[in-house]
């Protein structure tokens, strides 16, 4: 959508309003480039805006959850079971960090509003977790994460008895050659559930399961088929007529390399190290990358993803952690400096303040005039990454009990 597009937006997204229409004319002017300031500083405002996403449900079915984020059409949006589940251990995270103890409470008032919507069959619903809501596999190994986190730095038992209940679900309805058909979002397999292979092979190693980790090595292995030579994947975008979003590459990239980590296989982290690196030579000086990519690294698009930006700094960081890559801490910084900017820290509403939008400008074609919630914790989890020197979530994996099938 050019500039002269936006003057046509469609009343849906009622930009007549007096704060989509000072967004709006913000990002015409190309104003929207904020004051880079101390990383604390910008992971207290996002932490704060995950707060203030938390706190619109109170009083809700849904309370408890993490709203998906303001939007211009919808204004906040109801409680967000995927997204709620890796905000978990965000919020464990930078509990200390911030001097924030009730951070931690919080995360255990996602958690409980999670086991409740777990079903019979170990299923999460998808969407908003509405009744008739059909599970996604991709949302329910997402949820898994933070269930991970509630074994791991809550100590809550019942948590992983649910990640095992949810992780065979995942298992049963897998094929031959490893790759997910259905239950996928609009009906058709995506490399980027290698980030819930990542969780599948988290709780195969804590609960001892050879069963579920067969499973997540299937879906890895299925995940390399797809990588050209180029390092690009195909099959990663929501569609098979679209190329990827930024957000569905470091989608991939992260949950190969992660598993790689886990299951201590290095073929794994080597496909995701080949896609970084590449990637890593696309991105401009000011850390702008395109907010799609087709295969041979051609971007396709003339704004930011800016979500996924701030989760290729998570990956170029645990790649320089983990497999040697210092070289693409620069990038990492790079890209933490452009999300910067596109946060802003003293805008008077809360809806804005400490927000990250899904794209830049806010008309981007990446969650179009939205600030979703997923993207202000993928740059608060690359923030804390960069102060603690430490992954989140965090890689210490002790098996509860001995191997089994």
């Amino acid at each position: 959508m050019n500039p002269i597009a936006v003057l046509k937006t469609p009343f849906r997204y009622r930009p007549w309003r007096a704060l989509p229409r000072s967004l709006l004319v913000r990002d015409l002017l190309s104003a929207a480039s904020f004051p880079q300031r101390e990383d604390i500083d910008h992971l207290r405002a996002a932490i704060d805006w995950l707060c203030v996403a938390q706190d619109v449900l109170n009083g809700r079915p849904d309370e408890g959850g993490v709203s998906a984020g303001w939007n211009f059409e919808d204004d906040w949006l109801p409680g967000y079971p995927e997204t709620t589940g890796y905000i978990i251990e965000t919020f464990i995270a930078a509990a200390p960090v911030l001097q924030q103890p009730q951070l931690v409470a919080r995360a255990a008032r996602m958690l409980d509003w999670e086991l409740g919507l777990q079903q019979a069959d170990g299923a999460f619903p998808g969407h908003f977790g509405e009744t008739g809501s059909r599970p996604v596999i991709f949302n329910t190994g997402q949820i898994m994460h933070g269930l991970v986190s509630g074994y791991l730095d809550l100590g809550r038992t019942e948590c992983l008895d649910a990640a095992v209940r949810a992780g065979h679900w995942l298992a049963r309805h897998q094929d031959d050659d490893g790759c997910w058909r259905t239950y996928e979002h609009h009906g058709t397999p995506h490399v980027y559930n290698t980030r819930a292979t990542w969780a599948l092979a988290r709780v195969a190693v804590l609960a001892g399961d050879r069963g579920l980790e067969r499973a997540a090595r299937r879906n890895l292995d299925w995940a390399l088929t797809q990588q050209r030579p180029s390092g690009w994947f195909a099959s990663n975008a929501f569609t098979p007529d679209r190329d990827p979003f930024t957000h569905t590459i470091a989608y991939a990239i992260r949950g190969l390399a992660e598993s790689g980590f886990v299951l201590r296989e290095p073929r794994y982290v080597e496909a995701a190290r080949s896609a970084a690196c590449a990637v890593a030579k696309v991105q401009r000086a000011d850390g702008w990358l395109a907010g799609t990519y087709a295969d041979g690294w051609r971007p396709t698009a003339t704004y930011a993803c800016v979500t996924g930006v701030a989760q290729m700094a998570l990956c170029w960081q645990r790649l320089a952690l983990d497999a040697g890559e210092s070289a693409l801490l620069d990038h990492a910084a790079r890209a933490i400096q452009y999300v910067k900017t596109t946060q802003d820290l003293d805008h008077p509403h809360p809806i804005v303040r400490g927000g990250v939008p899904g794209s830049a400008p806010i008309w981007g074609a990446y969650s179009r005039f939205e600030f979703p919630n997923w993207a202000a914790k993928f740059f608060s989890d690359a923030l804390l990454m960069r102060l603690t020197g430490a992954a989140v979530p965090r890689l210490a994996l002790e098996p509860r009990h001995s191997a089994k099938e």
